[in-house]
């Protein structure tokens, strides 16, 4: 069969079967992202039925979906609102480092892995899914709740840190001079200033040219626009995640609120897609092995992601359900924690290093995806209620 037949087959019935899977879903009120997670692993190397021919199309397709995600997040905030959540968690980011980062650290060493593993796997504990918390918030309506803006601070420092944690290890993996190090983290580390300084200070000019356009004009633009800051931004090995939520957030007025409109439908397909493709990319005869060491090293890391969030919130005098509700969501680890996987993979500091951070990533997304639904139950909140009912 020919390769393009082949591929619309496998797309066509992928997209059908998470279509199924969706309306499922929303059927009995519970979350895409498991589902989506499982069946990526049946599609997958090892699955049921494994999809060969749209392997390439399903990794750029799961690309697009983080940059969706993190666009429209960036749509719901001004860039005064960003600025003053940056200044305001600092400290909760750089505690959020602490906490994250040694766990992982820690359990390398404890397994007898070189330094380097070590440091890669702390990277791996530390940052959190942008693209998977992005799609809870939206899932689960809290974009207008009084935590998102502080959830959303953390996650952008984290993804700027990223900018300078990957040049740093790609380095170390590498063994490149202290001189080379430093100057492939000084261009990324200029770079996001740069941007960012644009985005808070005349991103409005962005805007300027799609008033009043065409929903055709819009959407063509508006997304030709990300797409292009985000694939500038992974040149300079910054998160393309940065990139695209930068230019949501320099986007204001009717423009933002038309944009966000149009790239709905766009974003929850492309968003499923890199979901999948994350399951799509796990052999299941790897997590076995790995399943209990992954399994701690989670539940430690969850931990101290709720005490991550739970700080953070309350310094910014949110209600303890928000406190709580803040610190679950930030569990799950996604896209950031394959990345530095793979680079650890490449570079063949440690047979099992895959498997662990492939375990370790799918537990935490699928607990984290499971208890942040429960800290939007009734009995939660109500257990809350005795001592406070600040939202």
């Amino acid at each position: 069969m020919h390769h393009t037949t082949l591929l619309l087959i496998e797309v066509g019935a992928m997209l059908l079967g998470l279509g199924i899977i969706a309306r499922f879903a929303e059927k009995f009120g519970v979350s895409t992202i498991p589902l989506y997670l499982v069946a990526g692993l049946a599609f997958g190397q090892g699955g049921l039925l494994p999809l060969n021919a749209s392997t390439e199309f399903l990794e750029v397709g799961s690309e697009l979906g983080v940059i969706l995600l993190l666009l429209m997040l960036g749509l719901e905030y001004t860039p005064n609102e960003l600025l003053y959540g940056l200044k305001t968690n600092g400290r909760s980011g750089f505690l959020d480092a602490i906490l994250n980062f040694t766990p992982g650290f820690g359990l390398a060493l404890l397994l007898g892995w070189t330094p380097v593993a070590a440091v890669a796997l702390g990277g791996v504990t530390w940052i959190s899914s942008s693209g998977v918390i992005a799609k809870l918030l939206r899932d689960y309506k809290r974009t207008a709740n009084r935590e998102t803006p502080t959830i959303l601070s953390l996650l952008v420092i984290e993804d700027i840190s990223m900018a300078a944690f990957l040049p740093v290890l790609s380095g170390i993996l590498g063994g490149v001079s202290l001189l080379q190090g430093s100057i492939s983290v000084g261009i990324a580390l200029l770079t996001v200033t740069a941007v960012l300084f644009f985005a808070l200070r005349a991103g409005h000019h962005i805007s300027r040219p799609f008033h009043q356009a065409s929903d055709e004009v819009l959407v063509i633009g508006v997304l030709g626009l990300t797409m292009l800051v985000a694939g500038l931004a992974a040149q300079l090995s910054i998160s393309t995640a940065v990139g695209a939520f930068l230019v949501g957030i320099a986007l204001s007025g009717t423009v933002a609120e038309s944009a966000q409109s149009l790239l709905s439908p766009l974003r929850d397909v492309f968003s499923a897609v890199f979901f999948v493709f994350f399951g799509l990319m796990t052999d299941p005869a790897l997590i076995a092995p790995m399943f209990l060491p992954a399994l701690g090293l989670a539940l430690v890391t969850m931990g101290t992601k709720v005490l991550t969030g739970w700080l953070a919130a309350k310094r910014a005098g949110i209600g303890r359900a928000g406190r709580w509700r803040a610190g679950v969501i930030l569990t799950p680890r996604g896209e950031f924690s394959i990345v530095i996987a793979g680079l650890a993979v490449a570079a063949g500091v440690e047979p099992t290093f895959a498997a662990l951070a492939t375990t370790y990533v799918l537990i935490t997304i699928v607990v984290g995806t499971v208890a942040s639904q429960i800290t939007d139950t009734p009995w939660f909140r109500s257990a809350l209620a005795p001592r406070g009912t600040q939202r």
